[in-house]
């Protein structure tokens, strides 16, 4: 079998500040020895937006980081840092790669979403745009307490509450980010599968995708 891509113990060590809503940040998540062949495996995702998971194309080193972070040690570590039951949950994976001007919206995740965990994959960020910020508020992108570069490997976890708002300095080029959700039913996965599989199908028609 090979070896993990990730590092499930740095995880369950990293403390979860909790105010003003609860969130981790661990750099380095992806173990760096896995890294080059993830990242050669990556989805070429060369219109912006969010894919699902189902509808890419990748290879095997990918496969598995994508097996892992859905797995039970990975569920199980997000449920005791969250204090949430998610033995039951469905998880749901969505993929970017590239980044729109118009991306980064301050915006709270669907209620239908109980945890969110974005794992970024790109490289030196120098850029002031596209940097993930936790919000205090609704309506200023620089009220901000936390920033996260999207550096290969980072990896944020949040509880997805009325108040957990976030955003980024608009970007336009490649950002690759993947966003991992437990949601609360089987249905919202159908649902969102639907959504984005047909908001897929269009951009890959209409963008040569």
């Amino acid at each position: 079998m090979s070896a993990q891509t990730i590092h499930i113990d740095a995880l369950r060590k990293t403390p979860v500040t909790q105010e003003p809503f609860p969130y981790l940040i661990l750099p380095g998540f992806v173990r760096a020895e896995a890294m080059e062949e993830i990242e050669s495996d990556y989805p070429k995702v060369k219109v912006p937006g969010s894919l699902p998971l189902q509808t890419l194309d990748y290879g095997p080193k990918f496969k598995q980081f994508m097996e892992e972070i859905q797995g039970a040690e990975m569920t199980a570590a997000i449920a005791e840092k969250f204090g949430v039951d998610l033995n039951k949950r469905p998880t749901m994976v969505t993929v970017r790669g590239q980044c729109r001007a118009s991306d980064g919206q301050i915006h709270t995740d669907s209620r239908t979403k109980l945890i969110t965990v974005l794992i970024y994959m790109n490289g030196k960020w120098e850029q002031p745009g596209g940097q993930l910020r936790l919000l205090r508020s609704p309506d200023n992108l620089d009220d901000a307490f936390a920033e996260v570069p999207p550096l290969q490997g980072t990896l944020l976890a949040f509880k997805n509450q009325p108040n957990a708002w976030h955003g980024h300095k608009s970007f336009e080029g490649p950002r690759r980010a993947i966003q991992l959700n437990w949601v609360r039913d089987q249905g919202v996965v159908w649902r969102e599968k639907i959504r984005h599989s047909v908001s897929a199908f269009f951009k890959k028609a209409g963008k040569g995708y």
